[in-house]
């Protein structure tokens, strides 16, 4: 068994591809047993590919399914939807990202299982919520365009624009995961389990912060600045000689120093950058002026420079640079996980979360379909046979 703050919970994964497995494995780095249920087809994500990993075997997969194991019940049979009742039976928390009405269709809903598990906790993650936007599907792309976020991210003059990676699946994932771990603590005092909602749209709308804020406040939907910030200047992305670089000023202490080392000591003094509201209302009369003294010395002089007068400010890495920056801090990003069976390995993003007293472990790489089958049957008590149910293909696991 493993050790870990939630050592002793176990999960029943209904869910698929990115923000349910997310919150899923995040249980299971601390220690939650988490049982990935999947069709006899596998999780969507095993054949998103390329690329894949030395094994073979597909990294978006394997980006968020580490440390769980994986039973396949084939729901459209009875004997697989009795086997996913009997495991879910026996779980502290179950999560599903199916369309509503479909879990309820298998006899796997909330209020089914929570008849005989009163302590359940029952998180079901949607793309626009359980009412008018139950039948809309949940893409993350198609949530970045309605929800807003494309139409602030891009440059000004060109088209919207996506960010580089389903951000929207993390943050539900992350607000998941929050949810659980509150209904938990509220079982804790109530000794029974919660319903957890959380949905793709929501989750991005509150994540707009000062974006949604301002919207709200003033009725003006906010313009795409491509690397500027609306309320910040220079907060934004500059050419050196060599490379980009971004600059962080938040304070006017910050610029005041920004300027002398660029060269520029008297922007501080002038009345129309004197000010962070100031610079922000000449926006590009300051840029004008910045870009040509960035560009006569190298990014990492600049940074290094910078760094030196304490303004923020970073080479535009790429992502193995990324990684290799982080592991000149001493942060540890990078896991490897083996499969002692098996001895396949896999090298995975730390959990980002740390715990002095009860660290998140890395203990398997994500499991292969169906590689838990012929155990876990012994591990639990049986339960009654539930009637078949029949379902589309499209609505399975």
């Amino acid at each position: 068994m493993a050790d870990g703050v939630l050592a002793g919970l176990r999960v029943a994964d209904f869910s698929r591809v990115l923000a349910g497995p997310y919150a899923t494995m995040m249980l299971a780095d601390f220690g939650a047993d988490v049982v990935k249920i999947e069709s006899p087809a596998g999780d969507d994500t095993r054949a998103w590919r390329p690329p894949v990993d030395d094994a073979g075997e597909s990294t978006y997969f394997a980006s968020v399914n580490r440390n769980k194991r994986s039973v396949v019940c084939d729901l459209r049979t009875e004997g697989g939807l009795a086997d996913a009742r009997r495991l879910a039976s026996t779980a502290d928390v179950v999560v599903e990202n199916f369309r509503p009405g479909v879990m309820e269709a298998f006899g796997l809903d909330e209020a089914s299982l929570r008849a005989d598990n009163p302590g359940l906790v029952y998180c079901s993650i949607t793309g626009f919520g359980r009412e008018a936007g139950a039948a809309l599907p949940g893409y993350d792309l198609l949530v970045q365009a309605v929800g807003g976020l494309m139409s602030i991210t891009g440059a000004p003059e060109g088209e919207p624009s996506k960010v580089g990676v389903a951000l929207v699946d993390i943050l539900t994932g992350q607000n998941a995961l929050a949810g659980i771990l509150l209904a938990l603590r509220s079982r804790d005092e109530t000794g029974r389990g919660s319903r957890v909602d959380v949905d793709l749209l929501g989750s991005l709308l509150a994540a707009l912060s000062n974006q949604a804020s301002s919207t709200l406040a003033t009725g003006r939907a906010p313009a795409r600045l491509g690397n500027a910030h609306p309320s910040i200047a220079p907060y934004e992305l500059f050419h050196a000689r060599d490379r980009a670089l971004v600059v962080a000023v938040g304070t006017d202490r910050q610029f005041a120093a920004f300027a002398e080392v660029v060269g520029l000591p008297a922007l501080a003094a002038d009345d129309r950058f004197a000010t962070n509201e100031a610079r922000v209302g000449e926006r590009a009369a300051l840029r004008a002026l910045l870009e040509p003294a960035l560009a006569t010395r190298p990014a990492a002089d600049w940074v290094d420079a910078l760094a030196r007068a304490r303004v923020p400010a970073g080479l535009v890495n790429s992502v193995a640079e990324a990684f290799a920056f982080a592991e000149e801090l001493g942060l540890a990003p990078v896991v490897e996980t083996r499969d002692p069976a098996t001895g396949r390995t896999n090298r995975q993003p730390a959990t980002p979360i740390r715990l002095d007293t009860a660290p998140a472990a890395h203990r398997t790489p994500p499991p292969l379909l169906g590689a838990d089958e012929p155990h876990w049957r012994d591990e639990q008590p049986p339960v009654a046979t539930t009637p078949e149910s029949a379902i589309d293909d499209k609505d399975r696991p």
